[in-house]
């Protein structure tokens, strides 16, 4: 089985506090995820804010708007640093996702 690697950067104008605020919290996912995705939280158990071990479950239309659940386990978390979420069950083969988050100049 091979993988991907995907990088991207973002520079957001914007405290690391409050960029941690709002990317930490499960309640903020379908804003950050691309409207043709379809993103639909099910259940983000009720938590203002990311926990390892937190189970949050979707609905996603990733090809030709077929609604696919998918469920992630939020797995690593270091306040104010990166959350690691992977998939436990849902549309791609493997599903690691590492969010890292650094205060910038300017941002």
């Amino acid at each position: 089985m091979s993988h991907y690697v995907l990088k991207r950067t973002q520079k957001l104008p914007i405290s690391l506090d409050l960029a941690w605020d709002f990317f930490s919290s499960p309640d903020n996912l379908a804003e950050i995820t691309p409207a043709y995705m379809g993103f639909e939280v099910i259940n983000n158990s009720d938590s203002a804010k990311m926990y390892p071990g937190q189970i949050i479950t979707y609905y996603v239309k990733p090809l030709f708007g077929l609604k696919l659940f998918w469920m992630t386990e939020i797995t690593h978390v270091a306040e104010k640093v990166y959350f690691v979420d992977e998939q436990r069950f849902g549309p791609y083969a493997l599903w690691h996702h590492t969010h890292f988050f650094k205060e910038i100049p300017g941002g």
